[in-house]
């Protein structure tokens, strides 16, 4: 009886050290990728919203009134400096040159008569047969003549002006506007709409801004604005439909004042346009590429925020351990330049780390160099 007593005892006791160990909790470290931190070159841009003008936007205004008698160009056509682009109605200035050109010659007989007149005058007055009066008087002539002689010919240069206004050349080379005005249209220098706008597109010039903030970061890198421009490698430009233009352009100018409604400054680049893809008011994005030498980059997956600032986790002593870092402005949406926070050789979760918490035990699954 008591045999069976103590074997009842024991049995408990191998049940209840049996429950107890299936009881007790099995900690187990979860697995994550990491990164070890390397050094690498890195090409980021930056992109920013742009205008594109041709060089040169000239609108065409007559300088003479009539109506348009003959078109010469069609609308996109491509011209060159000097070529014909209108002719206005040249029949009434025809006709005031063929005036002022006979009245110019009035005056020069007028003059030669005058002339006549008054060196007879002054060989009679030699001979003390006329009076200084007489003499004086045809010396008067003869002036009047002259100054008649040089009013009518300004009038002929008026004249012949007005009738070479009537032919419109394009003053540059370029491409034809929108023709608003047609033949029999009665046109002069006083309408308001253009005749046609000559865009010399040759090259086109891109117009973006930066703020100031962008400004001075620049300024601090290149040392003054000038050497910036000098500096600045080339540049891109996305058009309107997503795709990068072929050409690499320049910026050529940084505006020295700072617009206090926007608190931006302006910026003028230059694109070849051999192939007139480009065209003036379009618009697109200026794309800066900036090249940086040895720097450590990581996936933005490998970061998180708290209030606007960016940590990591790096792996220490087999726990996750936060650490904040600075960033570069300039990033491609997927990457992260480290300017500050974090040494080459560190090793930091590469991914998930919104699961992690301060001193969480994790396994390294893989280990990999950061390109």
């Amino acid at each position: 009886m008591k045999a069976r007593f103590v074997q009842a005892i024991l049995i408990a006791c191998c049940v209840a050290v049996t429950s107890c160990k299936e009881s007790a909790p099995v900690q187990t470290v979860a697995e994550y990728p990491v990164i070890t931190v390397s050094t690498s070159d890195q090409e980021v841009s930056s992109k920013y919203s742009a205008s594109i003008q041709g060089r040169q936007d000239i609108d065409i205004y007559p300088q003479v009134s009539g109506q348009i008698a003959q078109l010469c160009v069609k609308e996109g056509e491509v011209v060159r400096q000097g070529q014909t682009l209108f002719i206005i109605d040249q029949v009434p200035y025809k006709a005031a040159l063929a005036t002022a050109v006979a009245n110019v010659d009035l005056a020069k007989a007028n003059v030669a008569t005058a002339q006549l007149t008054y060196d007879s005058k002054k060989e009679l007055f030699d001979q003390n047969v006329v009076s200084a009066f007489d003499l004086q008087t045809a010396e008067n002539n003869l002036m009047s003549a002259k100054a008649q002689l040089a009013q009518t010919e300004a009038q002929e240069v008026n004249a012949r002006n007005n009738l070479s206004y009537t032919v419109v050349k394009s003053p540059s080379n370029g491409v034809v506007g929108t023709l608003p005005f047609r033949v029999g249209a009665l046109v002069g220098p006083t309408i308001t709409q253009p005749l046609t706008t000559v865009s010399d597109n040759s090259d086109m010039y891109v117009y973006f801004s930066m703020n100031e903030t962008q400004l001075l970061d620049m300024t601090r890198k290149y040392g003054s604005i000038n050497k910036a421009i000098d500096s600045l490698p080339a540049i891109d430009l996305q058009l309107s439909d997503g795709s990068i233009y072929t050409e690499k352009g320049r910026i050529e100018t940084i505006s020295g004042v700072i617009d206090p409604s926007t608190g931006s400054v302006s910026l003028r680049a230059v694109f070849p346009n051999k192939g007139r893809l480009l065209h003036s008011g379009g618009s697109g994005n200026v794309i800066i590429p900036d090249q940086r030498i040895d720097c450590i980059v990581i996936p933005q997956a490998a970061t998180f925020e708290v209030q606007d600032k960016i940590f990591v986790y790096k792996l220490v002593d087999g726990k996750a351990q936060s650490a904040q870092i600075e960033v570069a402005k300039n990033n491609d949406g997927k990457t992260y330049i480290v300017e500050s926070g974090l040494e080459p050789g560190d090793v930091i979760v590469a991914d998930g780390v919104g699961l992690l918490r301060e001193g969480t035990p994790i396994k390294a699954k893989t280990t990999q160099n950061q390109q």
